[in-house]
């Protein structure tokens, strides 16, 4: 090479060398437990990244049904046996993001790896799930708050690597997903017009099917509801005891919380440690 160039070239890397990005980190599965997955240009990689918090399984209350089926949904997986995608679906703050984080907290050492992919990397997921398969870990591929419009063709994706006609997940990877909508995608009025019956029998037209077929996909559905106001109360003096002290909840820590949810206008997990984050700080906050 020209000796000029090679000069030129090297002063040109000295000024653009500190714009770039720091080289990935590679993920080492023996110590690291999650992943996050970025789509790029040439394809994706995978980012190590530490557990959020230490949220255990008896943190979250109101949610047994759930947590025992996705427990024993999950340990079936990492010990080799039949188990299903799952779909986490249901009304906001109720515990379904949570329940993942807890779950990996407390099956990480029983050999659960997490990788969240983003909503809008879908369209690279057979990459990803192509590169866990050389893999001997066994992997849960987590998308939060899953949910397309009706323009989107992100969700073609998820349904071929879900269960493709002549692919599919290899053994040691499993989906799971959390959404506010049990079908993932948008419904409309419109989508009944082609909707008809036959004897006695419905049948959705190709709308409505093909809004289903990506759900069915999932094998184990959890629904996530709103609490009553005894679970919610119930929470509420967990998370206060839990940030605080015991004697943090009393009558008038009870009256607040009541007036807290009625103001939100909903009764939830999230709300519950929503106010005891507030009622627990104000009261360190002068003294008490």
């Amino acid at each position: 090479m020209d000796p000029e160039l090679t000069r030129r070239l090297l002063h040109l890397l000295d000024h653009v060398e500190h714009w770039l990005p720091p080289a990935p980190v590679e993920v080492d599965w023996s110590r690291d437990v999650a992943a996050l997955w970025q789509r790029h240009a040439l394809g994706g990689r995978l980012l190590p990244v530490p557990p959020r918090d230490a949220l255990s399984l008896d943190d979250l209350l109101g949610i047994e049904r759930q947590k025992l089926a996705l427990v024993d949904n999950t340990r079936a997986f990492l010990q080799g046996l039949p188990a299903n995608h799952a779909l986490l679906w249901g009304s906001r703050g109720s515990g379904k993001s949570s329940l993942i984080r807890a779950l990996l907290n407390s099956l990480a050492s029983e050999g659960l790896r997490l990788v969240q992919v983003d909503r809008h990397d879908l369209a690279s997921l057979p990459m990803l799930v192509e590169q866990l398969r050389h893999h001997g870990q066994r992997f849960v591929v987590y998308c939060d708050d899953l949910s397309f419009e009706g323009h989107d063709d992100a969700y073609k994706a998820l349904k071929s690597v879900l269960d493709g006609a002549l692919t599919g997940p290899p053994p040691n990877v499993l989906l799971y997903a959390t959404s506010n909508r049990r079908h993932l995608l948008p419904e409309s009025m419109n989508d009944n017009e082609g909707s008809r019956l036959v004897g006695d029998e419905l049948h959705h037209g190709d709308a409505v099917e093909e809004k289903i077929s990506l759900s069915d996909r999932f094998g184990l559905w959890l629904g996530f509801h709103p609490f009553n106001q005894d679970v919610y109360l119930e929470a509420c003096c967990h998370w206060v005891t839990q940030l605080g002290r015991r004697e943090d909840w009393n009558a008038e820590a009870r009256a607040e919380a009541i007036r807290f949810a009625t103001l939100r206008g909903g009764r939830s997990g999230r709300g519950a440690w929503q106010f005891a984050t507030q009622w627990v700080g104000r009261r360190r906050l002068h003294g008490r």
